[in-house]
Parts: structure tokens; sequence; C-alpha cells
């Protein structure tokens, strides 16, 4: 049965063999991000790491949109610089980093309009698959907001300094086949199939080796963040790296791969 959180506006359910999906149900405000959702998505995530029992997250939103970003517009003008400042500093930054440091490989499934704070979610995940109908985009420039410089950061490591600037310089809405061209997005696929197609790519990425996913996505995410490495970040990826030779699932892997057959995971 699917579990609810954040007064039912964050619904977790299991729709493949070691895939959990966090599903954002707040469709009065276009599944818009407040505090209740952003502290539930923060606790959520550090409680589907046990064991290999989750191996994928997949994060949607309630149709017909993914999140139209952080909900500030309920902010009574009165405590909105505190509020704002507030909401945007401590449970979004939250939120984001519980998704980017997840241990297991995520993955958003953007079933509509994903803008804002919504889009930095998406590009939170390590994967993203889109609806055809979708539109993408960051309207700070049309609402007066200056970005925070973690989300800037994001957006530069996802799709470079040109393209980040035309994001939040324009503020112009992208179609789910340019926002694929951007690299914001890996797959477009038609509507109707969304939920399906975003289900099966969990499922195959849940089926991959356990310590593989975890120690490649580790190993990613410090070369994305450290271009120089020091000597003890180096020999960190080194055993890591020499950590698998000695895995009951490496010999797994390479057996089932002789037979033919699914390998059966054990994660050590």
């Amino acid at each position: 049965m699917p579990e609810r959180f954040a007064s039912g506006k964050l619904v977790l359910d299991r729709p493949a063999e070691a895939v959990a999906r966090l599903r954002i149900d707040n469709p009065e405000r276009r599944n818009a991000l407040d505090h209740e959702i952003l502290d539930a998505i923060a606790e959520a995530l550090p409680q589907l790491d046990r064991g290999i029992e989750t191996r994928c997250v997949l994060i949607t939103g309630a149709p017909p949109v993914f999140s139209a970003g952080y909900d500030i517009a309920t902010i009574p003008e009165e405590t909105f610089e505190r509020d704002a400042e507030a909401l945007v500093a401590h449970p979004f930054h939250g939120a984001m980093e519980a998704i980017a440091k997840h241990p297991w490989p995520t993955v958003a499934a953007i079933n509509g309009h994903c803008l804002g704070g919504g889009l930095e979610l998406a590009i939170s995940c390590d994967l993203r698959i889109c609806a055809a109908g979708a539109k993408l985009g960051m309207p700070p420039a049309k609402l007066g907001l200056i970005y925070g410089h973690t989300g800037l950061r994001k957006f530069l490591d996802t799709v470079g300094l040109a393209r980040t600037k035309e994001l939040f310089l324009i503020g112009r809405n992208l179609g789910a086949e340019r926002a694929e061209r951007f690299g914001l997005v890996n797959e477009v696929v038609e509507d109707e199939r969304l939920e399906a197609a975003s289900v099966a790519l969990a499922a195959e990425i849940a089926a991959n080796a356990p310590l593989s996913m975890r120690g490649n996505k580790k190993a990613i995410d410090l070369l994305n963040a450290c271009h120089n490495l020091t000597e003890q970040q180096e020999a960190g990826l080194i055993a890591l790296r020499e950590s698998c030779f000695s895995s009951e699932d490496l010999r797994e892997g390479i057996r089932a791969f002789g037979e033919k057959r699914e390998p059966k995971w054990t994660g050590r």
C-alpha cells in the first residue's frame, strides 16, 4: 500500500522490484514544493537506503504537472522577506542535498510542466525521463528573483555556461525535445507512455549490480565535483575500484553472464 507523508502531499509506493517511487501530490498548488513536502523528501531519502532493498528511487508528480517550483506565493506579505529566504535556504536546500547525495541512482519522471525549483529538483536526480508535452524552464528573471548559487552550480554542471545563461537570463520555457538537446533530460517519450517507461527504466537500473551502481555513482560525483583530486581522494577511488574484485557479486555476475541467466545479487 502507498505511504503518505507531508499531510498526504508526498506519496511513496513501490511500482517494481527494488524501485521506490516518490510522487509529489499537491495539485491545488500545481505540485509546488512547500515546507512539508521538502522536509518529507529530506527525511524519506535516507530511509530508502537500507541494504539492497531499494536500488533506484523514482521521483515524479501527480498529473498534470511535475512541479511548479518552491511555493512562495502563499507567504504573507508582512513576513515575505524572512519566510521566503528561510524556505529557500533550509528545507529546499536540504531536500535537494538529500536527492543529490542519495547513494543509489535517482530518476526524475517529468510528467508535465517542470519549472523553477521543480527543475532544480529534477536535475538533482541522476537521470531524467520526460513526457513529450512537458515544458521546462527557470522563471527567476520574470519574478525578480536572484537564484541561489548552489542551484546555479548544478545547472552549470548539467548544461554548461551558455545554456545556463540562456535559461536564467531569458527565462523562456523549453519544450521537451529542446530540453533534451540542452542536456536537461536524457530521454523523451510520449505523454501516455511516461509512467510505464519511467518505471521500466528504474527497474532496469535496479536490476544492475548493487556495488557497481553505488561505486560508480560515488566515483562520478567525486570526479565531477573535484577536477584536481587530492592524493587521499585518488587513493580512495583506487580502493573503491579494487574492492569489487573481492566481491561475491562480481563472481556471480561473471558466472551469470557465462551461463546466460539473470544474476542474483547480494550486495556483497
